[in-house]
């Protein structure tokens, strides 16, 4: 059988203070992800400056360096050889770091993979582009739910017009105070449902169900 190629998890561009809002998902004992909305987020492409560093002195090497990008603080660590990818950072340094996202002692870190040097400037451009980001997510998630609020409507108006066909039928009118919903949602529904075919007017303002 052909190896298997390694599919590498997406570094999500995120502010510091999305990553901590957070609790992460434990899987198997270990950092599984962090749930943001509908994404399973591991590995994240981060911009923020060098607050705090420290180095080990003994014979066990690791670098732990805190960056802050403004909303929030978070901290890079490194162990054994690997650390050298840290040392050379500078307190107040702006960086730009793809790493994955590990847990430790109710601590969510970055365990950094990629760590670039930037312009400052780099930090305003991420917060900008990241909020036009966060303003298209809450645009998906505020027209999903008023797709689901008028489905819900849908199904009420449908309700009260099938068990109204024991009494011929029901004045629209009436509908919307049978299901605590504004007469101009109400029959926009029953317009739709006139069209697709599903309901009918006997007479004026009065509507059946025809299935």
């Amino acid at each position: 059988m052909p190896d298997e190629k390694f599919k590498r998890n997406i570094a999500y561009k995120l502010r510091i203070g999305s990553i901590l809002i957070k609790k992460p998902v434990i899987e198997n004992e270990r950092f599984g992800f962090l749930e943001l909305g509908n994404l399973k987020v591991r590995r994240v492409n981060v911009i923020a400056s060098v607050v705090e560093k420290y180095e080990s002195e003994g014979e066990k090497k690791f670098v732990f360096v805190k960056i802050d990008d403004g909303s929030g603080q978070i901290s890079l660590k490194l162990f054994g050889d690997d650390a050298e990818k840290l040392k050379e950072l500078s307190l107040g340094d702006t960086i730009i770091i793809i790493g994955s996202l590990r847990y430790f002692n109710d601590e969510v870190y970055i365990s950094p993979e990629i760590i670039k040097k930037q312009d400052p400037k780099y930090l305003l451009l991420r917060k900008l582009e990241t909020e036009k980001q966060e303003n298209n997510i809450s645009t998906i998630k505020k027209d999903s739910l008023e797709q689901n609020q008028n489905f819900s409507i849908k199904n009420k108006v449908i309700e009260i017009i099938k068990k109204s066909e024991e009494n011929g039928g029901i004045e629209i009118a009436g509908i919307s105070p049978k299901i605590n919903e504004a007469n101009e949602k109400v029959s926009k529904e029953v317009l739709k449902l006139i069209e697709e075919g599903l309901v009918f007017e006997p007479r004026p303002g009065i509507v059946r169900w025809l299935g």
